[in-house]
C-alpha cells in the first residue's frame, strides 16, 4: 500500500514527461489507467532498436505500474468512455496541443464543472499556453536546442550538443509529478482540484541552473567549455595513463588534500590557487601543472587513492558499469516484474523501494476489464 493508494490517475500523455510522472505516481500507489490511440499507442512503443520481446526498451522504462486502455478520441463512444474515466479519476495528465483537450469535454475546468470537483488536472505542453506559443510542438532534443542547453554543452572549440539522455523531459515529468502531489495536498484541506501546467520551456530553463542564474543576475551569456565548470575548480575530468577520470573539488580544503595527494603539497600556498576564484581565473595554468602527474599513472591508481585522500573522484563509466555500480553498492538498481529487468522506482520509503505492481502493459491489454468498468455504475476504481 504505497501513499498514493486509491488515487486514480487517468494518464493522457504520450513520450516522455507525461508518461514519467504518471508512473513516478503509480510507484507510489496510485492506480494509473493509460489511454492511448488505437493506431499503434504511445509513440515510444516505435522507438526502437533496441527492442525486448518485440517492445521498444524506451517504452519500457516509462510505464511500469499501469494499466493500458486504447480509446479512439476521434469517436464518440470512446470520448464518453474518456470522459466517465476523467470524472471518476482524482487525477488527470495530458499532453495534447492545447485547446484538445477542451474540444472533447476533457479539460480540467469542464470536468470539475461538470461532476468532479476535486479532479487534480496537468497539462504538460511544449512552449506553454500562451497565444504565441499554441501549435508550437516541440521534443527534448527542440528544447535543448531552443531553451539554452546545447550552447553551453560540448567543447569550447566544437559545435554545441544534446545532452546524452532526455535530461528535458526528466525535469518536466519531475516537476509534474511534484505539482500534482503539491495539489492533492491542497486538496485534503480544500476539497478542491487544481490545474497544474508545465512545459517543456519552463524546464529547460531550470535545468540551466547556475548558467541561467549567471545571465539572469549577473549579464553573463555562458558558453561551452566541455567538461570545465565556469565557477568551480579543479571540476573536470584529468587524462590518466590510460582514460580519463573525473575529478570534483568544491573547497579549498579539498584542493588542498588533492595537491597532497599529487605530491604537489605548495600549490595551494600559491595566490593563482589559495582560492576558488584564484583558480578559476588560472585554470589553464593548473590544468598544466596536474596534466604530467595524471599522466603518470592508471584511473583506477588515480581513484583508488584519491579516495582515500578524501577527495571526490571517479571512473568514467558507461550505462553496464554505471548499473554495476549500484549493484556493487547494494542499491538494488533493477527490479522483475512481469518477466522483464526493468529500472527499479528511484527512492525509497522506510527504506524500500516502491513495488512494481504493474509491468508495462502492452496496448488496450486491460481495455475489456477497462470498458467493463467504465461502462457500469460502479464508481471505485478497480486494481488500484
Amino acid at each position: 500500500m504505497g501513499p498514493l493508494s486509491g488515487i486514480l490517475v487517468a494518464d493522457f500523455s504520450r513520450v516522455l514527461a507525461g508518461p514519467l510522472a504518471a508512473m513516478l505516481l503509480g510507484d507510489l500507489g496510485a492506480d494509473v489507467v493509460k489511454v492511448e490511440r488505437p493506431d499503434g499507442g504511445d509513440d515510444t512503443r516505435a522507438w526502437g532498436p533496441p527492442w525486448r520481446d518485440g517492445e521498444a526498451t524506451y517504452y519500457l522504462g516509462l510505464n511500469r505500474n499501469k494499466r493500458s486502455i486504447a480509446l479512439d478520441l476521434g469517436d464518440p463512444g470512446d470520448v464518453e468512455l474518456a470522459r466517465t474515466l476523467a470524472l471518476r479519476a482524482d487525477v488527470l495528465i495530458e499532453s495534447f496541443r492545447p485547446g484538445l483537450m477542451a474540444r472533447w469535454g476533457l479539460d480540467g475546468d469542464t470536468l470539475r464543472a461538470g461532476g468532479n470537483p476535486g479532479l487534480v488536472s496537468c497539462s504538460v505542453t511544449a512552449f506553454g499556453t500562451g497565444e504565441a506559443a499554441r501549435g508550437m510542438p516541440g521534443y527534448d532534443f527542440l528544447l535543448q536546442a531552443m531553451g539554452g542547453l546545447m550552447s553551453v554543452t560540448g567543447e569550447a572549440d566544437g559545435p554545441p550538443l544534446k545532452a546524452g539522455a532526455a535530461v528535458i523531459d526528466l525535469v518536466c515529468g519531475l516537476l509534474a509529478a511534484n505539482g500534482i502531489q503539491a495539489a492533492l495536498v491542497d486538496r485534503a484541506r480544500s476539497g478542491a482540484g487544481r490545474h497544474v501546467e508545465v512545459s517543456l520551456m519552463d524546464s529547460a530553463l531550470l535545468a540551466l541552473l547556475n548558467q541561467g542564474s549567471a545571465w539572469v543576475l549577473g549579464g553573463v551569456v555562458p558558453g561551452r567549455r566541455g567538461n570545465r565548470h565556469p565557477s568551480i575548480t579543479p571540476y573536470e575530468t584529468y587524462d590518466a595513463a590510460d582514460r580519463p577520470l573525473a575529478v570534483a573539488v568544491g573547497n579549498d580544503r579539498l584542493f588542498a588534500r588533492l595537491c597532497d595527494a599529487l605530491g604537489l603539497p605548495d600549490l595551494p600556498a600559491d595566490e593563482r590557487f589559495a582560492t576558488n576564484a584564484a583558480r578559476v581565473a588560472h585554470a589553464d595554468d593548473l590544468a598544466g601543472l596536474f596534466a604530467p602527474v595524471f599522466a603518470a599513472r592508471g584511473a583506477d591508481d588515480w581513484v583508488a587513492a584519491l579516495r582515500a585522500a578524501g577527495v571526490p573522484a571517479g571512473p568514467i563509466n558507461d550505462v553496464a558499469q554505471a548499473f554495476g555500480l549500484a549493484e556493487a553498492l547494494g542499491m538494488e538498481p533493477v527490479v522483475e516484474a512481469g518477466g522483464y529487468p526493468l529500472p527499479a522506482p528511484p527512492l525509497r520509503l522506510d527504506g524500500e523501494r516502491p513495488a512494481v505492481r504493474f509491468p508495462p502493459p502492452r496496448l488496450d491489454e486491460h481495455g475489456e476489464d477497462l470498458r467493463a468498468w467504465l461502462s457500469s455504475g460502479a464508481p471505485p476504481a478497480p486494481g488500484g
